[in-house]
C-alpha cells in the first residue's frame, strides 16, 4: 500500500491517497504561526489500515518542516499527537 500526504492549499486541508486512490483528508485554518486542524475524514473502505494516522504523521511533518506549531482542535489529530510524544512539541501552548 503506497500512501501520498500533500497540502491541497486551495481547499485548506491535507488530502492522503491510496495507491492513487482519494482516502481521506485534514481540514485545517492557517493563523499566524500556527496551523488549526478542525477535522478529519478517512473513507470507510480504508479505515483500520493506519491510513488516519499516515495523514497525521504526513501533515504535522509538513507543518514542522515550516516551522509552524499546530492546534488541533480536530479530537482525531488531537489524540493521534498524544499518543505520539515526538509530535507534541509541536502543540502551540
Amino acid at each position: 500500500m503506497s500512501t501520498d500526504v500533500s497540502d491541497n492549499t486551495a481547499e485548506q486541508r491535507y488530502d492522503i491517497t491510496v495507491d492513487g486512490a482519494p482516502a481521506g483528508f485534514a481540514e485545517y485554518e492557517p493563523g499566524e504561526g500556527v496551523v488549526m486542524f478542525t477535522h478529519t475524514e478517512i473513507d470507510p473502505a480504508f479505515k483500520g489500515q493506519g491510513v488516519g494516522g499516515a495523514l497525521a504523521r504526513g501533515a504535522l511533518d509538513d507543518v514542522r518542516a515550516r516551522g509552524l506549531r499546530v492546534v488541533p482542535l480536530c479530537p482525531f489529530i488531537k489524540g493521534w499527537i498524544e499518543k505520539h510524544p515526538d509530535y507534541q512539541d509541536l502543540v502551540a501552548r
